[in-house]
């Protein structure tokens, strides 16, 4: 709890995914690949994957009206959007868009891009506006459109991503469901994760040359961010929970950045976490990076998996390199 005496309670969830999927047959005709090699190796069998007519604002907008009704709430009553995103339809960014989009007109908006790890990123930002009596209602989504930059004849990164978004909305409450979280960063290990800026040179004057903005599509060393994630996963989750003053035998549920099964089982193993409460729809969607996360968390609550007070152990991973964890309870 804030010295304001005021919490925070996540009060709604939504999501959306672009219609098409590539499931993983057909992407073996695209790059030498099968549907056994990549099952095996990531867990994953098919992607939706966005076409020119849908736009990151289009889904980011479907899966915040479908958490703005779950709360009870109508977009007026939200303060402040927060978009966590790598992939804006924008460069200067996209929450703005979102904002006009759902006639929210007494929020303030701004993207935030921590890459995979941005929603984790954004849920503990959206509680400091709130603790600090800022803000009571905050709308936080995560979504990316990764397939605008995969290079789909590399078999290493285009089987991995997918698009999609997923939002919850945080309120004020009395009794706070925050209960701890520990965010990380290490730039010297930048280079194992990219969406870069490629600039190409423009002679603007005979004796000046510039830049032109352009970007290279996804490069990745899945070795080394495997290597990191179950690492530092459950590193960053045990320090977590120890903030909440708790164990790991009070999570009901484990709910990581879905990139690679082999991930989620490793980190579950690691903490001795049993499957049954390891949180996986990869196998659907892929690596959605900021949105994978909310996007898990809403097929569950929805299915009624996820019960009001049950503690849920968070965490998201990925470029930066960046990673966190939170550790809250679903409801007020």
């Amino acid at each position: 709890m804030s010295q304001s005496g005021i919490g925070i309670a996540v009060t709604g969830s939504g999501s959306a995914v672009p219609i098409h999927s590539l499931d993983n047959d057909k992407l073996s005709q695209i790059v030498d690949t099968s549907d056994e090699w990549i099952a095996a190796r990531t867990g994953i069998r098919s992607r939706r994957l966005a076409t020119p007519e849908e736009s990151l604002t289009t889904i980011a907008s479907q899966a915040a009206q479908g958490a703005i009704a779950m709360a009870g709430l109508t977009p007026m009553d939200v303060d402040l959007i927060i978009l966590a995103t790598s992939t804006a339809d924008d460069l200067f960014g996209s929450a703005c868009q979102i904002q006009a989009e759902l006639g929210a007109q007494k929020a303030v908006a701004f993207d935030l891009t921590a890459a995979c790890s941005g929603f984790v990123f954004g849920l503990v930002t959206a509680a400091q506006f709130i603790r600090t009596g800022a803000y009571r209602t905050v709308l936080l989504i995560g979504a990316d459109v990764l397939s605008r930059w995969v290079d789909w004849s590399d078999r290493r990164t285009c089987i991995l991503f997918g698009d999609g978004a997923g939002a919850v909305v945080i309120q004020a409450n009395d009794r706070d469901r925050l209960l701890g979280f520990e965010l990380r960063s290490d730039g010297t290990q930048n280079q194992y994760l990219n969406l870069a800026c490629q600039p190409q040179p423009y002679d603007l004057l005979e004796d000046l040359t510039i830049g032109r903005g352009s970007f290279q599509p996804i490069t990745m060393n899945g070795q080394e961010v495997y290597r990191f994630a179950v690492r530092r996963v459950p590193e960053v989750i045990e320090k977590a929970l120890f903030r909440a003053n708790l164990t790991v035998e009070d999570v009901d549920w484990l709910l990581l950045h879905q990139a690679n099964q082999r991930i989620l089982d490793a980190v579950g193993e690691r903490l001795h976490i049993p499957a049954e409460k390891i949180i996986s729809n990869l196998a659907s969607y892929g690596n959605t990076s900021a949105a994978s996360i909310p996007l898990a968390l809403d097929e569950v609550v929805r299915s009624g998996k996820i019960q009001p007070g049950d503690t849920i152990a968070a965490s998201g991973f990925g470029a930066g390199l960046t990673w966190g964890a939170a550790v809250f309870q679903w409801g007020r």
